[in-house]
C-alpha cells in the first residue's frame, strides 16, 4: 500500500514538474542581437515604404521613356462602316442634252470639205447613239460602304509642346528620386529612434534591476537591525516603501522595452515574435562640424528643398507649354487603303499630305493661361524661400539640442562620481548606526536617476544628430559618424 502512494506522488510530482517545464519553453522568447549597421540593412531590404517610392521610380522612368514616344510617328489601323440617307450620284444628263442636237445636225446635215464627207456624218451619227446610249446619271458611291485603312500621323511642329513634355517627365523622374531620398532619409532617424531607444529601455531595466536589488539587500538588512533593536520599526517601513517602489519602477521598464521591441521590429518590417538585443551602444562625439556646415548641406541636398526645385522647374514647363499655344502644329499624315466594301472606285488607294492646325484667336484664352502659369511661378519661388528657411530653423534647433545634451553629459559625468561616493558612504554609515535608512535610500535613488539621465541624454544626442543629417540631406553619413574615432560610447553593463 506504502508502494502505490510513493509512486502516485511521484507520477503527480512528475506531471507537475512537466507543467512547469512546458509553461517555461512557451513563454520563451528568442533573442536576437543586432547592431545598428545590420538593422539598417534589414531596414532597406524590408521597408514596404521604399518599396513604394522604388516602384514610383520604375513609373517615372517608364513616363519618362513614354514621353519620347511622342517624337516617332503614330501608325495604326482605322475601320469605319457609313451608311448616307441616299446613294451618291454625278449626274451629266445636262450636258447630254446639249451635245445631242450637235451631233444630231451635224451627222445628217453637215458639210465637210473632205473627200468623202459621208464618212464623218458616219462617224457623227454613231457618236450620236454613243451619246444617246451612255450613262448620264452615274452613281458614284452607294449609300452603305466600309472601309479598313492603316493610317500614320508624323508630328513635324508643335510649338515646343513635345520637348516640354519629355522635360516634364525627366523632371518628374528627378523628383521621385528625390523623395526615395527624402523617405531613406526619416526612415534613418525612425530606424536611430527605436534601435537607441530599445538600447535606452534596456539599460534602464538594468539599472532598475540593481536599484531593486538594492533595495531588497538594504530591507534585509534593516529587517535584521531592527531584530537587534538597533534601528526603528520606522526605518523599515520606509525601506519597504521603496522597495515596492522598485518593483513598480523595474515592471514599468520591462514594459517599455517590450513596446520600444515592437515598435523596431515593425521598423525592421519582421513579422517575427523575437526579442531584439541590440550589439551596438549609445555614443556622443565631443566636437562636430559648425551649424554652417550643415546650412550649407541642406541647401545643396536636402530632399524637401530638391523637390521644390522640381516643382519651380515643372511650373516653367508648364508656361512654355501654355505660350506655345500661339504657335502653329504641323504634322505629316497618310493613309493606306486595305480593304473596303462598296467603296466608290474613284477613291484614290493612298493619300500622303501635311496638315496644320493654327488658333487665331480663342477668345484672349491664351493670355489668361500664360499670366496665370507666370503668377503660378512666382507662388512657387515664395515656398521655396519659405522651405529653406524653416529648415534652417529646424537645423539650427537640432544644433543647438546637440550642444545641449552634449553639455549634459559633461556634467552628469561629475554628478555620477558623486552619486556613487555618496550611495558608498551611506551604507557604510549606516551599518555603522551612523545614518538611518531614508539616507541609504535617497542616495540609491539619486544614483540611478543620475545613470538614468545620462543614458537618456545620450539618446536624445544620436536622434538629434540622426534628424540634423536628414535636414541637411545626409543622412547616409550616419554611420560615419558612429564609426569616427572620437567617438564616445557609453552603457550601464
Amino acid at each position: 500500500m506504502k508502494f502505490k502512494i510513493r509512486t502516485a506522488v511521484l507520477f503527480l510530482l512528475l506531471l507537475f514538474y512537466l507543467s512547469e517545464w512546458t509553461v517555461t519553453a512557451q513563454n520563451t522568447v528568442a533573442v536576437k542581437t543586432l547592431t545598428f549597421e545590420q538593422a539598417l540593412e534589414i531596414t532597406n531590404g524590408n521597408s514596404h515604404v521604399l518599396k513604394q517610392n522604388q516602384y514610383l521610380q520604375k513609373e517615372k522612368m517608364q513616363e519618362a521613356k513614354a514621353a519620347k514616344g511622342l517624337y516617332l510617328p503614330k501608325v495604326g489601323i482605322s475601320a469605319n462602316y457609313l451608311r448616307m440617307s441616299d446613294d451618291l450620284h454625278l449626274n451629266l444628263t445636262g450636258v447630254k442634252n446639249s451635245i445631242t442636237p450637235l451631233y444630231e445636225v451635224l451627222g445628217k446635215y453637215g458639210s465637210f470639205s473632205v473627200p468623202d464627207p459621208s464618212s464623218i456624218r458616219q462617224k457623227l451619227l454613231s457618236g450620236l447613239n454613243d451619246v444617246e446610249n451612255g450613262e448620264w446619271d452615274k452613281m458614284i458611291q452607294k449609300k452603305e460602304f466600309g472601309l479598313v485603312a492603316a493610317t500614320m500621323q508624323w508630328p513635324i511642329y508643335t510649338g515646343g509642346k513635345i520637348a516640354a513634355a519629355n522635360k516634364v517627365a525627366e523632371i518628374q523622374k528627378g523628383e521621385a528620386d528625390e523623395v526615395a531620398r527624402q523617405k531613406q532619409g526619416e526612415l534613418m532617424s525612425e530606424l536611430t529612434e527605436r534601435y537607441f531607444g530599445l538600447c535606452l529601455a534596456r539599460q534602464a531595466v538594468m539599472i532598475r534591476q540593481d536599484v531593486l536589488d538594492g533595495m531588497n539587500k538594504h530591507l534585509d538588512d534593516a529587517i535584521k537591525m531592527e531584530k537587534q533593536g538597533m534601528i526603528a520599526n520606522a526605518d523599515v517601513l520606509h525601506a519597504r516603501v521603496f522597495q515596492a517602489q522598485a518593483e513598480r519602477e523595474l515592471s514599468k521598464a520591462k514594459r517599455n522595452q517590450e513596446i520600444v521591441n515592437q515598435s523596431l521590429l515593425n521598423t525592421l518590417a519582421l513579422e517575427e515574435d523575437v526579442m531584439l538585443e541590440p550589439a551596438s551602444r549609445l555614443f556622443y562625439l565631443d566636437t562636430i562640424e559648425s551649424l554652417d556646415y550643415f546650412i550649407k548641406n541642406a541647401r545643396q541636398n536636402n530632399p524637401l528643398l530638391q523637390q521644390v526645385g522640381s516643382k519651380k522647374k515643372l511650373v516653367m514647363q508648364s508656361y512654355k507649354v501654355e505660350k506655345s499655344e500661339y504657335f502653329p502644329a504641323i504634322a505629316l499624315e497618310g493613309m493606306y487603303n486595305i480593304v473596303d466594301k462598296d467603296l466608290s472606285p474613284y477613291t484614290p488607294d493612298w493619300t500622303v499630305g501635311i496638315g496644320l492646325n493654327w488658333t487665331l484667336f480663342d477668345g484672349a484664352a491664351r493670355y489668361r493661361k500664360v499670366k496665370a502659369a507666370a503668377l503660378k511661378t512666382d507662388q512657387v519661388e515664395e515656398v521655396e524661400q519659405k522651405a529653406q528657411s524653416d529648415i534652417e530653423t529646424m537645423i539650427n534647433k537640432l544644433y543647438q539640442e546637440l550642444n545641449m545634451y552634449r553639455e549634459q553629459l559633461i556634467e552628469l559625468e561629475s554628478s555620477k562620481t558623486f552619486t556613487d561616493e555618496y550611495l558608498r558612504v551611506r551604507e557604510k554609515a549606516f551599518h555603522e548606526e551612523m545614518s538611518n535608512a531614508t539616507e541609504v535610500v535617497d542616495a540609491r535613488l539619486a544614483q540611478s536617476q543620475v545613470r538614468i539621465e545620462r543614458l537618456q541624454a545620450m539618446y536624445g544626442y544620436d536622434l538629434a544628430l540622426a534628424r540634423l543629417l536628414e535636414y541637411a540631406g545626409i543622412s547616409s553619413q550616419f554611420l560615419d559618424y558612429q564609426k569616427r574615432l572620437s567617438v564616445k560610447m557609453e552603457s550601464y553593463k
